[in-house]
């Protein structure tokens, strides 16, 4: 029988630490309390929310009917073949003890990715990435419950419709539960040290023999250096995503701003840095009561306390109305806003 939790705070349940409540909570731990739960939701017409992790979301209200946080736990080796070794993860499983799991079975694939915060089931949303690496790049397959056929299915990468922050599961939001997912790694450690900081770092070591842990140690202590722990200071990760711009902009704006960090992408447009273009109009550090822009990275918006998502959503749009009149750029965020 589901425990279902009526007017919960979601405060504990959200890395930006804003209160807020919700009609109903209940946690998930399997296939069947999932299938149960969402059969309740449908049966009283309730509007359903899945939550993992809570570190790609903003709270803007009352959150109406439930919320489901998936718990489910369990990862497992599937196929070994040659160097190349698939498993399997459940969609509550953290990211990062995922990584760390990998990483003493002596696999590579996920270093890059270390210290990412969030679950297992939610990084195929996000298509999650860091360091020159993405989600995408070792994806095998992801299960999902799909409510509008009321079936389980697998769905391969090109299935999944991932681009730069997005897939088929933000384009078709309510559609698909994402139950496990299924990583192709590799035994042989295969390095992309393509990130200038991460490639300083890794030749500062002075090691001849290329070694995934210590590109995951790496991985963290640069990700430590520059992005708040939540766990510290409330905050929800890099609040806005870094801009694609087309070339002729992306050109004009280097003649005005020659330190701009911009990326050539494959279809010819530039992906520009939104934490430089933040930091270059002055908002690094700056803070109103509670809500704020973090003092070593302009790209986290931050909770010092009482912050509702009212206060970081206002700081949001007030930074994107000036980055776009500052450099004609329209900065996207990244968090997914709840509640009315």
């Amino acid at each position: 029988m589901l425990a279902l939790i009526e007017n919960a705070d979601l405060r504990a349940h959200n890395t930006l630490g804003i209160s807020e409540q919700v009609e109903r909570l209940v946690f998930v731990e399997n296939d069947r309390e999932l299938t149960e739960a969402l059969s309740l939701a449908d049966q009283h017409a309730w509007a359903v929310t899945l939550l993992g992790g809570g570190s790609n979301l903003v709270l803007a209200g009352r959150v109406q009917g439930l919320v489901v946080v998936m718990r489910s736990r369990g990862r497992r080796v599937i196929t070994r073949s040659g160097h190349s070794v698939v498993i399997e993860a459940e969609a509550g499983e953290n990211w990062h003890a995922l990584v760390n799991w990998t990483l003493d079975l002596g696999l590579s694939g996920l270093e890059n990715l270390s210290l990412i915060p969030g679950t297992a089931g939610a990084a195929p949303v996000q298509n999650i990435g860091a360091y020159g690496v993405e989600l995408k790049d070792v994806l095998e397959s992801v299960e999902v419950y799909d409510r509008l056929t009321a079936t389980t299915c697998q769905l391969s990468p090109g299935q999944c419709r991932f681009a730069y922050r997005d897939s088929l599961f933000k384009q078709e939001a309510g559609r698909y539960v994402i139950l496990r997912v299924r990583l192709r790694l590799s035994s042989v450690t295969e390095p992309k040290l393509d990130y200038g900081p991460l490639a300083n770092a890794w030749q500062a070591t002075g090691l001849q023999r290329v070694d995934a842990r210590v590109i995951s140690e790496l991985v963290c202590q640069i990700r430590r250096s520059k992005l708040p722990d939540p766990a510290q200071l409330a905050n929800a990760g890099s609040f806005f995503k870094n801009p694609l711009v087309s070339a002729e902009l992306a050109l004009q704006l280097q003649h005005q701003w020659p330190g701009l960090p911009s990326f050539v992408q494959p279809d010819g447009r530039y992906k520009l840095a939104a934490g430089w273009l933040i930091d270059q109009a002055g908002w690094k550090g700056y803070r109103d009561g509670d809500a704020g822009v973090h003092r070593e990275q302009a790209l986290v918006l931050v909770n010092y306390g009482e912050a509702r998502g009212e206060h970081i959503m206002t700081l949001a749009s007030r930074i994107q109305a000036d980055i776009q009149e500052r450099f004609g750029v329209l900065l996207e965020m990244e968090p997914i806003v709840l509640g009315e």
